[in-house]
This record gives structure tokens, sequence and C-alpha cells, in this order.
């Protein structure tokens, strides 16, 4: 039972970034605008979160600067794609590229080192009260950091949102029936900026807590793919914020497998394929039929026929 619960545990850490960007990728979608930037935008934000806490010493000064450097991001992907119409899986690309790059560039600029950073001020563990006192499974499970528990967390509220409220409401029909939105008085382009930004703040906090959460420093790359393993929870979820965690779990349950396989009987390259393997292998099986929202992907001009 032990062995399960470290197992879980250990699924939820991995799953954790998984979860916030795809909560970001489905508010930008149901909003229709297509975000393949996910990746960059969480790069930048495992960036900007290290410089945050190199120069304040608090970690929390560093979440706040990685969510503002996403933001600042996905708006550049928003004033391309809304205002300007361009088309959208080449500006999300273009976010990709353009984190890639200039983290590269800033990394030995700023820290003196190409590779990795210095280490900085990152957040403890933070155990759950009276969770964390519960025997054998307590310590295991519910003695993460609260990032761990603020992801599923931001689902539910999220999926809450989405559902029960009438701003939810009308950003889904934004990417649905945008026209329909218009005639009814609600302005559509607003909607689709703010959900694109709130895409950048929530893939900033998941870069946050892979270099402010997990290592405590910046290392080149250091998202690894993830924004495309968090794109295909998305889809696999239906754009739905509970379906979508569950994939990412399962995406984050093979990552915790590969760690505990014994290193020297396989190649370390072999086992480190394996969690994208499994997400290329569930993506095809399961994503046959599966549509996202009517309008995404199609820049939207008020008053146009």
């Amino acid at each position: 039972m032990l062995e399960v619960t470290e197992l879980l545990a250990s699924a939820l850490r991995f799953a954790t970034p998984l979860i916030f960007a795809a909560l970001g990728g489905i508010l930008c979608e149901r909003a229709g605008v297509v975000n393949i930037g996910l990746e960059g935008l969480m790069l930048t934000g495992a960036f900007f979160g290290v410089l945050g806490a190199h120069l304040t010493g608090s970690a929390w000064a560093g979440l706040l600067l990685a969510v503002v450097a996403g933001v600042l991001l996905a708006s550049l992907h928003a004033v391309a794609s809304i205002r300007f119409g361009a088309e959208q899986i080449i500006s999300g690309t273009a976010v990709n590229l353009l984190a890639l790059g200039g983290t590269s560039y800033l990394l030995p600029q700023v820290f003196g080192s190409p590779g990795s950073s210095p280490q900085v001020t990152g957040f403890g563990s933070s155990p759950v009260p009276l969770l964390h006192d519960i025997p054998v499974l307590g310590p295991a499970l519910f003695g993460q950091q609260w990032f761990v528990w603020a992801g599923p967390l931001c689902a539910l509220v999220i999926g809450w949102f989405l559902v029960r409220t009438v701003a939810g409401l009308r950003l889904r029909a934004s990417g649905e029936a945008p026209r329909v939105l218009e005639a009814a008085g609600v302005r559509v382009l607003p909607l689709r900026y703010a959900a694109v930004a709130a895409s950048g703040a929530l893939c900033g906090v998941a870069g946050a807590y892979l270099s402010l959460g997990l290592l405590s420093g910046f290392s080149a790359n250091m998202t690894a793919g993830r924004g495309f393993m968090a794109l295909a929870a998305v889809i696999l979820g239906g754009w739905r914020p509970l379906r979508s965690m569950a994939a990412a779990l399962f995406f984050g349950l093979a990552g915790a497998l590969v760690i505990r396989l014994p290193q020297d009987a396989v190649d370390l390259q072999i086992l480190d394929m394996i969690p994208y393997v499994a997400t290329i292998l569930v993506l095809v099986v399961f994503s046959r039929g599966v549509h996202g929202p009517a309008a995404v992907g199609r820049p939207y001009r008020p008053g146009a026929e």
C-alpha cells in the first residue's frame, strides 16, 4: 500500500506542471484561440521564476515574475492571432521558438553560465494540515508542496467557472458561436484576449513549479516537451478541465514509473522516451473523433459577415 501511495505522490509531482499548462490551454482554446505555445510559455515562466528568486531571494517574487512573463509572452500571441489575424499555429510556434532562443541567450548573459543557473531559493515542502498526520498514507501523499494540490484545485475551480458562471458561458460561446455572442451584445475580442492572457499566467505557474518547486534552478530547455504533453492532455480530455487533469495524471504516472525501473537494465535515453511514447500512443488511440470548439482557430472580425 505504501509503495502504491508513494507512486501516486510521484505521479502527482510529475503531472503538476502538465495540469497547470493544460488548464491554460483549455481556457485559451475554449475561447477560440489555438495555443500550441504552451511549451514556450512554460519555459519562459521557468526562467523568469528563477530570475525573480535570484534578484529578490524570494520564491514568491519569482513566481510573480514568472506569471507576468507568461502573460506578456502570451499577449504577443494574442495580438498576432486576434488583432492581426495571423495563422494561430504559426504564431504559437513562434512563441515556442522565441522562448527557446530567448532563454538560451539570456541564461549566460544573466547568470554567466550557458547550461544552468545557480541554485536559488525555491518552494519548500508544505504538508497539507491534518491530512499529513494520517498514519502510513499521510506523509507520503499529503506531505507535498502546495503546488501539487493547487493544480487539482484549479481544475475544479475552472471547471465550475466554465459551466456555472455567466463569464464562463460567454467564454465558451466565444469559441463555439462568436457571431451569436456578438448579436447578444457581448464583445468577443476582449474575452479572447483575457483567455490567452490567463493561459500565459497558468503556464507561468507551471514553469515556476519546474524551476522553483522541483529544482530550485533553471537549465536550458528544462521543459523538455512538457508543454506538448499538456496540449495532448487538453485534446484527450476533450477540452474539459477534470478530464484533462486525469490525462495529465496518466502521463505523470508514466513518468513516475520510469524512475522506478532499473536504470542499469535499459539505456537511460530509452527510459526517458517512455512518457513521450505513451503520450503519442494514447493520443493516436483515443483522439479519433475528438473535436475542439467549433470556432477555434478561426480569426474573428466584429461586425463582419
